[in-house]
């Protein structure tokens, strides 16, 4: 299912100016992680340091995003998935939810053109139908309209939340239990995932986080299990095309044992 293709010569295009520390040279094209993870944090904090109210940092933020998927359609990754609000993020202040709302909404329609023209697919993650009903349809239109597209798969986790997840997957597993298609001996560590928003995708191979925050904030628990993590200083607004190469590079300096040992 996941073959994606990359054009080289608008690969080389795209990281035609290296920056001093890293370079399109540095990477192994041959082997990149097939499913990259982001955690953009960073954007308030980012905003408060420019003098700006939060809201300009999510503002911001977009630009990082589109760089990020253009990066990752060039490279010929075949996952991108992002998280953009938590099931926690509820809690901020209402004019913040309210911005982010409008925003997810704003920023697909104008993002729709990009995704047809680099033949991505879009995916949600979490609980969509508790969204605002304008920003569930806007969403629901994106679904419709890159279903046939067969590129990178853009997976943007929205209203997700780790453990609602788990929960879900419990509580969907028990009624096939309980209406007799499913047998309890028959629940394994593969029925578990059948049953997550992730059934169709392959676990992340590289998890990002941005701001310099060490943990987890309930993403992705279970998909994250063998991940290899890459955290950055970089507030989210400033991760660009050179810090995704730097991630990758790192990522393919580690020896990954599964709890195994090692073959060198």
């Amino acid at each position: 299912m996941y073959c994606v293709q990359r054009d080289e010569q608008e690969l080389i295009k795209y990281f035609a100016e290296p920056v001093e520390d890293v370079r399109l040279e540095d990477i192994d094209l041959d082997r990149l992680p097939s499913h990259i993870s982001v955690i953009m944090d960073g954007n308030g904090r980012w905003a408060t340091r420019q003098g700006m109210e939060r809201g300009q940092g999510h503002i911001a933020g977009i630009s990082s995003l589109r760089e990020t998927i253009t990066a990752c359609v060039r490279l010929g990754i075949n996952v991108l998935s992002a998280y953009a609000f938590s099931t926690e993020n509820w809690k901020r202040p209402q004019h913040e939810v309210d911005l982010l709302m409008h925003l997810f909404a704003t920023t697909l329609v104008k993002e729709l053109p990009l995704f047809h023209q680099e033949n991505v697919r879009l995916e949600f993650l979490g609980d969509i139908e508790a969204l605002p009903q304008k920003t569930r349809e806007v969403f629901e239109e994106g679904l419709s309209e890159t279903a046939g597209h067969t590129g990178m798969t853009l997976a943007l986790a929205v209203n997700y939340g780790a453990r609602a997840e788990l929960a879900r997957a419990a509580r969907l597993i028990s009624q096939e239990v309980a209406a007799g298609t499913l047998a309890a001996d028959e629940i394994d560590q593969d029925c578990v995932a059948r049953h997550l928003y992730t059934a169709d995708l392959p676990d992340p191979e590289l998890l990002i986080r941005t701001s310099g925050e060490l943990r987890l904030s309930n993403y992705l628990l279970w998909q994250l299990a063998y991940s290899e993590f890459y955290i950055t200083d970089t507030l989210w607004p400033d991760f660009d095309r050179w810090e995704l190469l730097r991630a990758i590079r790192s990522f393919q300096t580690r020896d990954r044992r599964f709890g195994g040992v090692s073959a060198k």
